[in-house]
């Protein structure tokens, strides 16, 4: 592991960089989102920016185009005028062309015309990893990640190396080209990458299974990134070592916090990755390893920033990756939409069926929504909540405080029996009636 996790050629580098961001503006046809505007897609851009210590933007450029998938991205008028803006700004060392990927052939006459580094989204979002990866898990996603960027780049070297060797091909004396030798170091690292991912899952399983055998209900609390997932479940679990930071993509790795439902259940919330519009399908697919623990889970919260301009477009996001992880239809159907940050809108009432408004960060309807996680999770796990009419002397309550959730105990003294308030699964029940046959349930 320690060698797959070694210095990537693809890294940034950590010295400082003064950006152009330039965003692309597709005036109309099929590349046109609806759901959002060039002004709101640069926003989200210098947001990224602002995410990595010593980058600054010194401009940001909107610039029409008919078809962002060109080679030289824009039209030749606008692509002048581009051109003449980057080389009259003072110290740029790159520009961000927000798109969602390059072809490793437009990177290079893009760089060429100049005469600076120039990044897209899937570099970025990638260099934003690299910073805040911790796990070794999350850092073998990366390198995952990169792989297809290395091929891309192979290409690119190669046909500039037949243009300087005039078309000789083979590595002396192998019989094999540098192209295939390439290839195939590639290949076997990517295969060394998926290997060592799958022991950690094959890991994080073993967990699991012990975590249900314990009976402890699982919640995924997901959304789109820096909607105020983290500062939610430290809210719900009180966990003071939890500190959210406003950033996006502050948690990489999926962490688990333990915390407690009106009925004194214990539950466990997962804090996941947040997610990107546009967000290139395999840095999804890589990361589908820490994804992979909500299709294991009991209950999904989706939370939105309903401040957001374009919530109504991270909510699509949210739910087209949700769609594409196969998770189980109930889960689907049962999630609990959470508005959060309500705080910041002057009587908000949400439009959409069931949803939830909240404010993480001062505890508005936190209540209601803890009612309502404990009741979809009873109905999701099969639980019950029921009184048992207990024989004090006998072993019945301790049982059932190893094995249930014990809420109340009314004690009867004048017959040494206790009336046992407890949320119980269907196995937990079952058992429970074949051991103590004469107590009754009320």
């Amino acid at each position: 592991v320690e060698e797959l996790l070694g210095p990537s050629p693809l890294a940034v580098g950590l010295g400082a960089q003064r950006l152009a961001v330039v965003q692309p503006a597709v005036k109309w046809g099929p590349k046109k989102s609806p759901l959002t505007s060039a002004e709101l897609q640069i926003a989200e851009a210098v947001a990224l920016v602002d995410t990595l210590p010593n980058w600054t933007v010194l401009d940001k450029i909107i610039i029409p185009t008919k078809n962002p998938d060109k080679k030289l991205v824009f039209g030749k008028g606008n692509f002048q005028t581009l051109t003449e803006k980057i080389k009259k700004l003072p110290h740029v060392t790159a520009v961000f062309l927000n798109v969602e990927r390059m072809s490793s052939l437009t990177k290079k006459e893009l760089e060429d015309a100049w005469g600076v580094k120039v990044f897209d989204r899937y570099t970025v979002v990638l260099h934003i990893f690299r910073c805040n990866a911790r796990t070794k898990e999350a850092k073998l996603q990366i390198a995952l990640a990169e792989i297809p960027l290395l091929r891309s780049n192979l290409k690119n070297e190669v046909s500039q190396l037949d243009q300087q060797r005039g078309g000789s091909r083979y590595i002396m004396g192998s019989g094999e080209t540098f192209m295939e030798t390439q290839n195939r170091v590639l290949k076997e690292k990517e295969l060394k990458i998926r290997n060592a991912l799958e022991k950690l899952r094959r890991k994080r399983s073993l967990l699991r299974t012990q975590r249900r055998k314990r009976e402890f209900p699982i919640i995924s609390v997901m959304g789109y990134t820096n909607c105020g997932k983290t500062t939610l479940i430290k809210a719900l679990t009180g966990e003071a070592g939890l500190q959210p930071r406003d950033q996006l993509f502050a948690t990489l790795d999926i962490t688990a916090h333990a915390g407690y439902l009106p009925s004194h259940m214990a539950v466990i919330y997962v804090d996941t990755i947040g997610f990107l519009t546009d967000l290139p399908h395999n840095l999804v697919e890589s990361f589908s390893a820490t994804l992979e623990e909500v299709v294991y889970s009991d209950l999904i919260v989706h939370v939105r920033d309903i401040t957001h301009p374009e919530t109504i477009l991270q909510k699509a996001t949210v739910l087209s990756v949700l769609k594409n992880l196969n998770l189980p239809g109930h889960l689907l159907d049962s999630m609990v939409e959470v508005h959060n940050k309500v705080d910041l809108i002057e009587r908000y009432k949400p439009t959409e069926e069931n949803a939830l408004a909240i404010s993480a960060l001062h505890g508005h309807g936190l209540e209601e929504l803890k009612e309502e996680i404990e009741k979809k999770i009873l109905t999701a796990t099969g639980k019950k909540i029921l009184t048992l009419h207990v024989n004090l002397e006998g072993p019945q309550l301790s049982w059932l405080y190893k094995e249930a959730t014990v809420q109340e105990v009314d004690v009867i003294p004048e017959d040494g029996t206790a009336r046992v308030k407890v949320i119980i699964s269907n196995s937990a029940f079952g058992k429970y009636k074949n051991l103590f046959p004469n107590s009754k349930t009320f």
